[in-house]
C-alpha cells in the first residue's frame, strides 16, 4: 500500500541515495581495515599508499565507458551489474597484505566496478526525475556519499577492533548484496511522459539510443529523425561541459586533499590524538551531508517559484558554495586548535557540496540524454584531481618538512590549503563565464 501511494520516482532517488551510502561506507571500511591489518604486519607506508590508491586508477579508467554503457544498455542494468561485481569481489577476496597483487586485482576491479555507478545514476535520474525536482534529488543522492563516509568511520573500527578486519569484508558485501535485491525488485524503466515541456527537459525518456535512423512524433504532429550516434565531438569542444568539468576537478581536489590529508594535520601540525578528539572528526562529512540537501532544496525553490532561472540558479549557488569553501580553506593553517581546524574544514566541506546544487547537477540540463556520458568526463577529471591532490601534497609536505624540520608550523600546511583555494576562486569563475542550465544537446 506504501508504495502505491509514493510515486515511484521517489523510491528510485531513495535507492540511488542508499546506492552511494553504501560505495562510500566500501571505501572508508576498506581503508581502516587494510590499515590495519598492514601495520600489524609492519607493511611500510609506500606499499601502503600503493594499495590504497589502486582503487582510484581502476575508478577513473572506467568513468567514460561507465556513461557509455549506461547509454547503451541503461543505467538500471549497469548498476546492478557494478554492485555484485564489487559485492562478490570483498566476498571472495581474503584481506592478506603479504598478498600484494591479489589486493592489487581486487582493489582495480572495485575500483572498476565503482566507476560506472556514478555515470549510471546521472542517467537513471536524468529519466526519472523531472526538471523541477532534479536538484534536490541529485543533492539527496551524492550526499548518501557523506553520511555513508561518517557512518563508516564511526562504526567500522569497533567492527575491526572486535571481529577482525576480514569482518569488514564480510560486511561491505552483505551490503552490496543487499542493496542489489532491493534495485532488482524495485527498480524500472520510467514512463514516457507526454507532455511537451517535460519531454523537451528529457524527463520520461527512455535515453537510451535509437535504432538505426528511426522517426519519431514531433509536437506539430510531423516526424523527424533521430540517429543513435553520441556527439562526442560536441560533447568534447563544449564549453559548458568544460564549466563542468573543472568544477568537478576542483570539489574532488579539495574532498580528496582534506579527506587524506586532515588527520594527518591533526596529529603533525597541530600535535593533537585522533583518539582523543572522538566523534568531532566526522563533522565535516556530516555538514557534507547537510548542505548538499540545503543546496537542493533552495535550487529547487529558485527554479520552480521562478525567482531565478534555471541558469542563474546554478551560478548563484555554485559561486556562493566554492567562493566561502575557498575563504575556509585558506583559514585552516591559521587556527591552531582542533576546534578552530575542525570549524573551518566543515565550512570548506559544507559549501563545497552546496556548491554541488550548481555544476553537478548541471549535466542533466545541458544534456539529459547524454547526462551519464557527461558525468563520466567530468568525474574522470574529479578522480584525477583525487590522484594529483594527494600525491603533490605528500610532495609539498616533504619539501616543508626538510625546510622546516617539522610539520608544526603553519607555513607547512599554507600550500596544501592554498592551492584548492585558490582553485575555488578560478573554478567559479569559469562556472560564471560558460555555463549554461539549458538544454544544448538533443
Amino acid at each position: 500500500m506504501l508504495m502505491m501511494k509514493i510515486p515511484k520516482r521517489y523510491w528510485i532517488v531513495l535507492l540511488t541515495f542508499i546506492c552511494t551510502s553504501v560505495c562510500y561506507v566500501e571505501r572508508v571500511g576498506f581503508s581502516i581495515a587494510y590499515t590495519f591489518a598492514a601495520d600489524a604486519v609492519g607493511v611500510d607506508q609506500s606499499s601502503k599508499g600503493t594499495i590504497l590508491s589502486t582503487f582510484y586508477y581502476g575508478y577513473a579508467c572506467s568513468q567514460v565507458p561507465g556513461g557509455w554503457a549506461a547509454q547503451k544498455i541503461g543505467g538500471k542494468r549497469v548498476l546492478l551489474i557494478s554492485f555484485i561485481l564489487w559485492s562478490l569481489t570483498c566476498a571472495l577476496v581474503p584481506l592478506n597484505p603479504s598478498r600484494v597483487m591479489v589486493l592489487v586485482i581486487a582493489r582495480l576491479l572495485v575500483g572498476v566496478a565503482q566507476g560506472f555507478i556514478f555515470p549510471s545514476i546521472h542517467t537513471v535520474l536524468a529519466q526519472w526525475v523531472p526538471p523541477h525536482e532534479r536538484s534536490r534529488s541529485v543533492s539527496l543522492t551524492t550526499s548518501g556519499m557523506y553520511l555513508g563516509a561518517a557512518a563508516g568511520m564511526l562504526i567500522l573500527p569497533s567492527l575491526v577492533k572486535y571481529r577482525g578486519p576480514q569482518s569488514v569484508f564480510a560486511a561491505e558485501a552483505l551490503l552490496g548484496a543487499t542493496w542489489s535485491v532491493l534495485w532488482l525488485k524495485y527498480a524500472s524503466d520510467p514512463p514516457r511522459s507526454e507532455h511537451p515541456k517535460a519531454a523537451a527537459a528529457g524527463f520520461g525518456e527512455s535515453l537510451l539510443p535509437i535504432k538505426g535512423n528511426q522517426k519519431v512524433k514531433v509536437e506539430n504532429g510531423g516526424t523527424s529523425t533521430r540517429t543513435s550516434n553520441i556527439p562526442w565531438k560536441k560533447i568534447l569542444l563544449s564549453l559548458p561541459v568544460w564549466a563542468i568539468v573543472v568544477n568537478n576537478f576542483t570539489f574532488h581536489y579539495a574532498l580528496y586533499v582534506l579527506m587524506n590529508w586532515l588527520p594527518t594535520y591533526f596529529e603533525l601540525g597541530l600535535k593533537l590524538s585522533l583518539q582523543e578528539m572522538g566523534s568531532s572528526k566526522m563533522l565535516p562529512y556530516l555538514n557534507m551531508f547537510l548542505f548538499s540537501n540545503i543546496g537542493g532544496i533552495a535550487a529547487d525553490h529558485l527554479v520552480t517559484k521562478r525567482i531565478l532561472s534555471v541558469t542563474r540558479t546554478r551560478k548563484f549557488l555554485n559561486t556562493i558554495g566554492f567562493a566561502v569553501a575557498s575563504l575556509a580553506l585558506m583559514a585552516i593553517p591559521i587556527f591552531r586548535t582542533s576546534g578552530g581546524a575542525i570549524f573551518c574544514s566543515s565550512v570548506a566541506l559544507g559549501f563545497l557540496a552546496l556548491g554541488r546544487a550548481g555544476f553537478a547537477v548541471n549535466h542533466m540540463d545541458i544534456a539529459p540524454r547524454y547526462a551519464g556520458i557527461v558525468m563520466g568526463v567530468s568525474n574522470t577529471a574529479g578522480t584525477l584531481a583525487g590522484i594529483i591532490g594527494v600525491d603533490l601534497t605528500g610532495k609539498l609536505l616533504e619539501a616543508a618538512k626538510a625546510t622546516n624540520s617539522d610539520l608544526s608550523s603553519p607555513e607547512s600546511w599554507r600550500a596544501v590549503f592554498s592551492i584548492p583555494g585558490l582553485l575555488c576562486i578560478l573554478s567559479s569563475i569559469i562556472f560564471l563565464l560558460f555555463s549554461t542550465g539549458e538544454r544544448i544537446f538533443d
